[in-house]
This record gives structure tokens, sequence and C-alpha cells, in this order.
């Protein structure tokens, strides 16, 4: 059946429609995530400087915090799961999920339950049949500490009474705009999240890295600054943990759109070549009308 010009013409436009808002979201998403790995590098020192203290304590023997104690049996689990709240981001939250069924898998026997932020964390939990204890949206868009404070005291809470022997904490590490990184990492006992993307640090040599004592002095005492401390350690953390997930979030978008984009250019090139192709087939034929119903007047 011939290919009706009019109808390809349409799905031309429509498409050209589509790519126009492709284009502008990643356009939105690459200003956010220019953003977004602003602060995950602005956010950096303090937090390893935080634990550059906390590790000196400890190797020194000096603190003693219940959120420093490793329990040994371990029978329940919190899982701090973050997502993002909205889709076309690619792989970003399969991605994460993925790691994190897999590490339910890996703890076979022991009750998990789910702090989710993100509403596909929710969805997670909910397909995984997982109690999800809390649920915190709206965080990673534009993230701020003090909408990180709720999700961090819920966690020392619940890990102080003893309704959990482990926190762990489920997010996506921002490496580079095309290399996002899904890990899970304990929260509670308290542990440095170690390796992460190191956005535009360079580096430091073997010499920086020399091991230097410091003598600290606490006042009151140390049990007392401790209580103040840690828990901003761990909101810390949590807040870092959200600010790598938001940066990879966009640059996932980015590149999503971005393929999205180049895809409805090669879609509209074809549909072009196919409706050059109807115009000319439909000339064509004109023509051998015209041409014969000539022939056929002249034979009579």
């Amino acid at each position: 059946m011939p290919v009706s010009t009019k109808l390809i013409q349409s799905r031309i436009s429509s498409v050209k429609n589509t790519r126009k808002i492709t284009k502008a979201m990643e356009l939105v998403a690459a200003s956010k995530m220019r953003k977004a790995t602003a602060r995950v590098i602005a956010s950096r020192p303090y937090s390893k400087m935080a634990w550059e203290i906390i590790s000196e304590l400890s190797r020194t023997g000096k603190a003693d915090h219940p959120l420093l104690v490793k329990r040994e049996l371990i029978n329940k689990i919190l899982v701090v799961l973050i997502t993002s709240d909205r889709g076309l981001c690619g792989g970003f939250n399969a991605q994460i999920i993925k790691r994190t069924v897999e590490f339910f898998k890996s703890s076979e026997g022991k009750d998990i339950d789910i702090i989710a932020c993100g509403k596909y964390a929710e969805r997670a939990a909910r397909k995984n049949k997982k109690k999800a204890i809390a649920f915190f949206n709206d965080l990673a868009n534009n993230p701020a500490y003090r909408d990180v404070a709720p999700v961090g005291k819920l966690v020392i809470d619940e890990y102080s009474k003893g309704s959990y022997e482990k926190v762990m904490l489920a997010f996506t590490d921002f490496k580079s705009a095309i290399s996002q990184i899904p890990r899970i990492m304990p929260l509670l006992p308290l542990e440095p999240i170690t390796g992460l993307g190191e956005v535009g640090e360079e580096e430091k040599s073997d010499e920086a890295k020399l091991p230097v004592n410091y003598e600290y002095k606490f006042e009151p005492n140390i049990r007392e600054v401790l209580d103040k401390m840690l828990p901003r350690l761990v909101e810390t953390q949590i807040y870092q943990a959200i600010l790598e997930s938001a940066a990879s979030e966009h640059s996932a978008r980015m590149v999503a759109m971005k393929n999205a984009s180049d895809s409805a250019t090669e879609m509209i090139d074809d549909l072009t070549f196919t409706f050059n192709q109807a115009r000319q087939a439909g000339i064509t034929k004109e023509i051998l009308e015209i041409s014969s119903g000539k022939i056929a007047l002249e034979n009579n």
C-alpha cells in the first residue's frame, strides 16, 4: 500500500516536538548536574576532617560510644535506600535497586527494613515485600542539610533503642558524567564512607598520606563531645550519600535525554527519506497516468 505523505509529515512534526522537549530536559539536567557536583566537592572536606578526628580517637582508644561499638549478633538490619522521585533517567534507579536486592539475598535469614528516600525506593520496598518504616520524598531535587536531619535522627533513635543491630546506606556514587556506581555501605556502627568518586580532586602524594598524631582536649569531657558530634556525623554521611545520588541522577538524566534527542534526529532523517520516496513515487505515478492517458487518446 502506498504511504500517505500527510501521515509521514505529521509523524515528523511529532518527533521534532519531542526532540525539543528532550533537548530542553538535557540542558536542565546538565545545569543541575553542575550544581550538584559542586555541592559534592564542597561537602567532602568537612566529612573527611570529622572522620580523621574519630579515627584518631579510635586508634588511641579514647573513643568509647554506643554508635561506634560493633554488635556481635546481627538479626535485624535497617537499609536507608536512596533513589530518585522522577523517572526518565536511564538505568539510575534500576541499578541501585538491583544492588539492594542482591544485598537482601546475601542477608537471607535476617530481618531487613527500609527507610525509603525517593518514590522509587518506596516502590522497591513494596515489590520486594520489605517493611518501609518511613518515607522521605523530594530530597534529591535540591538537597539541603536541614532536610536530611530527620532521616539521621530516625536512624540514630532506632539504632540506639536496639531496634536494629546494623544500619546500611544504599546510594549511587557519582564518579563522572558517564559513570555512576551503586553502592551499599555500613552506616551504623559508624564507619567512614571510603572510595567515593573524589570528583575534581587530584591524587595526593604519598608524603601527604603519612599518618599524623594529634592531641585533642575535650571540654567538658569526651563523652559529651561525642554525644554532640557523632549524630552530626551520621547526618553528614546521609547528606553526602544524597548529594552523590543527586549528582548521579542528574547525570543519568542528561545522558538519557541526549540519547533520546539523538534517536529523534535519526528517526526524523529516516522519516524524511521515506517522505521523499513516497512523494517521488506519487509524482512518478501521476506522470505515468498522464502519459498513458495521452497515448490512449492518440490511439483513438
